[in-house]
């Protein structure tokens, strides 16, 4: 007889390494807070919580890898994906998935998003973020307008009549970090085309199109639709543009909506979805951020037990409530708490396929973060100030994501 054998396993002096990059107050609370449940049941582990500055993350993290010092979990926003997972630095979760039972109502979207890179399950996702339009009914209402813009058409035409008013600007735009995907949504919205690129693999970003939609906010930009120091605003400040009532239209996520709801009147703003371009279909892009092991970790079944606790279903539903993210399980969207109307016009874009295509970025390029993070930014400015022409940056951006197409595919192939 075995005397003394325990029904759940013991981690001995057992420390797991866990790195956020998109840290905030709320969330970093709520993690401290899961991190302690998962202690007082897992004995003899703990957690250890690294928070790096968004601003910051992508230069600090890849250093902190190029040292060896890997986390054993860490936040992986979906442009860093093919990064991490491209150099073999991440670890493949389909066998600890398969094996989970609490993971089994987990969405074909979140399985999807999970495995973009070689088809291996890299990350679970903690969420997904789908660009709407914020709008301020208070300041449509002040320059004459009683509904959100349906087309670019209208997004263009009442920002102009907003920002003829004293003071107020018609649109939040985001010229500093973070703006890539915004950006891109308005090329593919005018130019009537999903996603980064054609069959042959070539970017869209060149295409005429795109260029024009490019080319619309850097014309908002210069006749005043958005104010001024907007060419250098990342995500607080266009949140901060929107609910102190300087600017009336703001394009984000859900996670927007957290801030926004506690310094406004409900009653005052609602998010439409995005405005449809000249071929009657919007491109709203559709992001995640989602959580994966590194290879290298000394403690991987732990590491395991940690993250798949992280993305419970309870515990996924208190996430997307804090962080503002819709959630990655099959009937979450039937919880009370997304049935406000603040989230319709999210779910239209959801659900109506015919008008609304959701664009996911190309996580599995290994250079897709240096773009949106670093080499897009610059660009972009440049663009808005009149220091280059829409065409020269989008025919760059282009390129680069061809070359790094064709890297792929050249790498693919070869294994």
């Amino acid at each position: 007889m075995v005397l003394g054998v325990l029904s759940r396993p013991v981690w001995a002096d057992t420390t797991l390494k866990v790195v956020e990059v998109i840290p905030s107050p709320a969330r970093t609370a709520l993690l401290q807070q899961e991190f302690a449940s998962f202690e007082k049941s897992h004995p003899g582990i703990k957690v250890q919580l690294t928070s790096l500055p968004w601003a910051e993350a992508f230069e600090k993290f890849l250093n902190m890898v190029q040292a060896g010092d890997t986390p054993d979990i860490v936040e992986m926003p979906d442009r860093w994906l093919g990064l991490y997972a491209n150099n073999d630095e991440l670890l493949d979760l389909t066998a600890d998935f398969k094996r989970t039972s609490s993971l089994a109502n987990l969405s074909d979207r979140a399985l999807q998003f999970g495995s973009a890179v070689r088809g291996k399950l890299y990350e679970i996702p903690y969420g997904f973020y789908v660009r709407g339009l914020f709008w301020n009914k208070k300041l449509f209402a002040q320059a004459g307008l009683s509904a959100p813009p349906a087309t670019l058409a209208d997004f263009v035409s009442d920002a102009k009549k907003i920002s003829a008013m004293p003071g107020k600007y018609g649109y939040c735009m985001r010229g500093g970090p973070g703006g890539f995907s915004g950006i891109t949504m308005f090329m593919n919205t005018m130019d009537g085309q999903p996603g980064y690129f054609h069959s042959d693999g070539t970017s869209t970003l060149s295409d005429p199109g795109a260029i024009q939609g490019l080319q619309l906010l850097a014309t908002m930009y210069k006749d005043g639709s958005a104010p001024p120091d907007s060419v250098n605003w990342g995500f607080n400040e266009i949140v901060a543009g929107f609910d102190s009532g300087t600017c009336a239209m703001l394009d984000q996520d859900p996670d927007a909506l957290i801030g926004i709801a506690g310094k406004m009147n409900a009653d005052d703003f609602a998010v439409a979805p995005i405005p449809v371009g000249p071929g009657g279909h919007a491109y709203p892009t559709l992001g995640y951020g989602g959580w994966s092991i590194f290879a290298n970790s000394s403690h991987k079944d732990a590491a395991w037990q940690l993250l798949s606790f992280m993305v419970s279903p309870d515990n996924n539903l208190a996430w997307s409530k804090v962080v503002g993210t819709l959630p990655i399980y099959k009937d979450a969207e039937q919880n009370a708490h997304f049935q406000s109307d603040k989230f319709k016009g999210w779910f239209t874009e959801l659900n109506d396929g015919s008008k609304y295509v959701l664009v996911t970025p190309p996580t599995y390029l290994e250079g897709f973060g240096d773009l949106y993070d670093n080499i897009s930014i610059k660009t972009f400015q440049q663009v808005l100030l009149g220091q280059r022409t829409a065409k020269d940056v989008a025919d760059q951006w282009a390129s680069y994501l061809t070359d790094q197409l064709k890297a792929y595919k050249a790498h693919q192939s070869a294994n």
